[in-house]
């Protein structure tokens, strides 16, 4: 094995191991150190120890040049604690081999050692802070590597072109086009800016602070440019989007600079702006010119097909992945499955999977993920549970998947199991888990879950912060959704954020707020605005009746943001000018929407006019609405009551008998309460429906709801409630006739109706409040926490006197 070892000429072999000491050729000392150089390199201390026994036995080991270079090899090849050995017993230490046992303790993360034997240094030079710089930028230790440089100055120390260069790697990781231009400042005092790994690397720096206009000037100044200088000038314009300018910058390299990173940052830059077949076009002239494609760049251009509905291209680069041999290679293998998925051909995933390293953890991850994409949870769960190994990411994909599979207590059930099992989330689980909980507005469950993520020290980017917004907003607590985002909304760099904010505020009714959080929205240049900020803002419009400014806001999607009008922002319009009486204007622009309208649009035409008493526009939308789904109650049963309101009785009587012939059922609303744990949905049924029980069960207590015919009454437990008016016989009234009777309970409730309705259902519980006093004292526990119903999300405390 020894021989494999470089450099490996026979002679050198024969004369370590094989010559008598006696024997011994000139320079002896000189093939050891390259022995033990070549042990270094190959990271092979077995055949390093073997050259050290023969240094002892040579009589070296007091040499100061090959001790350094022993331990130089034991560091290297992570033996720290032979190094240290080495290192303590020497009587004979200079400069040289602190700053390789310095070296060996930062390449092995052991910063505190480093910096330890830095300060017990006797004379410290250039090379021992270029090292400690060096180290710590390398592990990421940006404002150690400066700490350690201003050292370096105030010991009067001047920096050569390799510490400046790191010192430059160090600074872009703060960015800041300030320190940039001081550090440029610095190489120009001390005379290195002529250094091409200084230029460079201040090139870099420019480019990662996004000033390419600094950064080009420097790139013409410099008077040597190799092959990293073109490449890092490209990859500034290509991450910039900038595609134009790093193409005209691709034309003016020189052949012989062109390299495999220069044709795949082309490449890459096409795919990002998803020009495909720019990108295409750039990795055949590649071919053309005798460049082999790399494994990285072919993933790209697959990952690129999978999103763009390429698959003709997909399929060619499949085959090219074949015959160039990367089909072994795992990533790879992923990526195909990811692709085949994307379009829906499971089949094919999963057969690209069995051919496969079937071991391969991201592959098995991409199969899962390409399942749930599908609408197949139940074999994607299944595939999960055979896995004996599973990462965050298999976590992740199952959690989502059942967040979005309407299943949200399975996904939290899976996200406690992944916690006991040791498996930290990340801020992909935790976004999919709190829109898990948002579903079931579970206010205590999204607390506990936001403390885990403050407890974690789990960083909050963009979605998070939206989804954490997002839930306490569907849960009712809209003051703790303004704290999240007054704490976030500074470091935001995308609209999520925002628009959770904006679409919370408008689902409780607090259009002024939601208005005013967008027009400071729009200051702020820098965020791109997209259509869900628009159907926030139209939301806010409706609740707040403000007609001509939601049709400003509508026209200025188009006309200055350039975002297209999708049918949710036409379903807010035809909303806010049906609340405003305008059913004409609305009918009118249903019919020249530039896409068919769906049921829940004539569905909101048809409940405006039963609110203004439209008969005709309500026929008309009915019909329409009937067309697109026969069966549905809720239209049908808005139909009769336009009829009733209107005094149609024949009419009424004909749509009940049609809809008892089609046997349609309009589906209950219904609140939810939680105890403790337990969730228990409180609801109300109309006379059509002939048996319905709902019963749930809470310290040994039975509540039984069932139909209830208007000026009935309804039993609960031990007592019973009179309803005499028909607006009391939705959910939400039967769920406070429930509550009132507690002392002090705070109320979140979700439903469609006004704040006055809902503070004179108040007033009126806590006027009965006296006559259930005992009853609640032997039968009612106290530890309601949430009342929720849908759509709307209001709070309220109900304390009694």
């Amino acid at each position: 094995m020894f021989n494999s070892l470089k450099p490996k000429p026979c002679w050198l072999h024969k004369c370590l191991f094989t010559s008598a000491p006696s024997s011994k050729p000139h320079h002896y000392d000189l093939l050891l150190i390259s022995s033990l150089k070549s042990a270094a390199t190959h990271c092979s201390v077995s055949h390093g120890r073997i050259t050290h026994c023969l240094v002892i036995k040579s009589g070296f080991a007091s040499n100061p040049f090959i001790l350094n270079t022993l331990i130089n090899m034991y560091a290297k090849c992570g033996f720290l604690r032979d190094a240290e050995r080495l290192f303590s017993s020497s009587p004979n230490l200079d400069p040289v081999s602190y700053n390789i046992m310095i070296s060996g303790y930062v390449k092995s993360g052991r910063f505190h050692e480093a910096r330890s034997l830095f300060g017990q240094m006797p004379k410290k030079g250039c090379v021992s802070y270029t090292t400690m710089i060096m180290g710590f930028a390398s592990k990421g230790y940006w404002r150690e590597a400066i700490g350690i440089f201003k050292e370096m100055r105030y010991g009067g120390i001047l920096p050569n072109e390799v510490t400046l260069a790191s010192l430059i790697s160090a600074c872009s990781g703060f960015g800041g086009i300030s320190i940039c231009r001081m550090l440029h400042g610095l190489a120009v005092k001390v005379i290195l800016d002529e250094f091409v790994i200084v230029s460079t690397n201040l090139l870099h720096m420019y480019c990662v602070c996004g000033s390419l206009k600094d950064g080009r000037d420097l790139f013409n100044q410099m008077l040597e440019k190799n092959v990293v200088s073109w490449n890092v000038m490209l990859n500034g314009y290509a991450k910039a989007g900038d595609v134009e300018l790093a193409r005209e910058l691709f034309e003016k390299i020189p052949v012989k600079e062109k390299d495999v990173v220069s044709w795949g940052t082309m490449v890459d830059a096409y795919v990002q702006v998803d020009w495909l077949s720019e990108a295409l076009t750039m990795f055949c002239a590649m071919l053309r010119e005798g460049v082999e494609a790399s494994d990285v760049m072919i993933v790209d251009l697959v990952s690129a097909c999978a999103r763009l509905s390429a698959t003709l291209e997909g399929f060619q680069l499949h085959g090219r992945i074949v015959k160039a041999g990367f089909e072994c290679y795992d990533f790879v293998q992923a990526t195909i499955i990811h692709f085949y998925a994307a379009y829906g051909w499971v089949d094919l995933a999963y057969l690209q999977f069995e051919v496969g390293v079937k071991d391969h953890l991201p592959s098995r991850n991409a199969v899962i993920a390409g399942y749930i994409r599908n609408g197949m949870i139940e074999q994607a769960r299944r595939l999960f549970d055979e896995m004996a190994e599973r990462d965050v990411s298999s976590w992740s994909s199952m959690i989502a998947g059942y967040a979005r599979s309407e299943q949200p207590n399975i996904a939290l059930e899976l996200f406690h199991e992944m916690i006991a099992c040791g498996m930290q989330p990340n801020q992909i689980t935790l976004a999919s888990v709190f829109s898990a909980i948002a579903s079931l507005g579970m206010l205590n469950e999204g607390r506990w879950a936001h403390e885990y993520v403050q407890n974690n020290c789990i960083p909050l980017n963009d979605n998070l912060s939206a989804a954490i917004i997002d839930m306490y907003a569907k849960c009712g607590s809209i003051n703790a959704a303004l704290e999240v985002f007054c704490q976030i909304r500074g470091k935001a760099s995308t609209v999520s954020p925002w628009n959770a904010m904006i679409c919370g505020l408008a689902m409780h009714g607090d259009a002024n707020l939601s208005l005013e959080i967008y027009s400071y929205l729009e200051r702020r240049h820098h965020i791109k605005q997209n259509s869900i900020t628009f159907i926030g803002v139209l939301t806010a419009c409706c609740h707040a009746g403000l007609v001509e400014l939601g049709e400003k806001y509508f026209k200025r999607m188009k006309n200055v943001y350039n975002i297209d009008p999708g049918i949710k922002h036409y379903g807010c319009m035809v909303d806010l000018l049906g609340r405003a009486g305008r059913l004409e204007e609305a009918e009118k622009m249903i019919m020249s929407m530039p896409m068919k309208a769906d049921v829940v649009i004539w569905g909101t035409l048809l409940a405006a006019c039963r609110t203004h008493g439209n008969v005709d526009i309500g026929e008309r939308a009915a019909e329409n609405l009937a067309k697109l789904e026969p069966c549905h109650g809720g239209g049908k049963v808005l139909l009769s009551n336009l009829y009733a309101d209107a005094g149609r009785w024949e009419d009424v009587f004909s749509v009940r008998r049609a809809m008892q012939n089609q046997r349609v059922k309009k589906s209950p609303g219904y609140s939810g309460v939680l105890f403790d744990i337990a969730t228990s949905y409180f609801a109300l049924v109309v006379p059509l429906v002939s048996t319905v029980h709902m019963t749930a069960s809470c310290d040994g207590i039975r509540f039984c709801y069932g139909p209830v015919p208007v000026s009935e009454k309804i039993t609960v437990g031990s007592w019973s409630l009179e309803l005499s008016a028909s607006w009391l016989r939705s959910s939400l009234q039967l769920l406070l006739q429930c509550c009132f009777c507690v002392d002090s309970i705070l109320v979140h409730i979700m439903h469609s109706i006004y704040w006055l309705t809902i503070l004179l259902i108040i007033i009126v519980a806590l006027l009965f409040r006296f006559l259930f006093k005992v009853i609640h004292e032997i039968f009612w526990p106290s530890d309601i926490q949430i009342a929720r119903d849908i759509k709307r999300s209001d709070s309220f405390e109900v304390k009694a006197r």
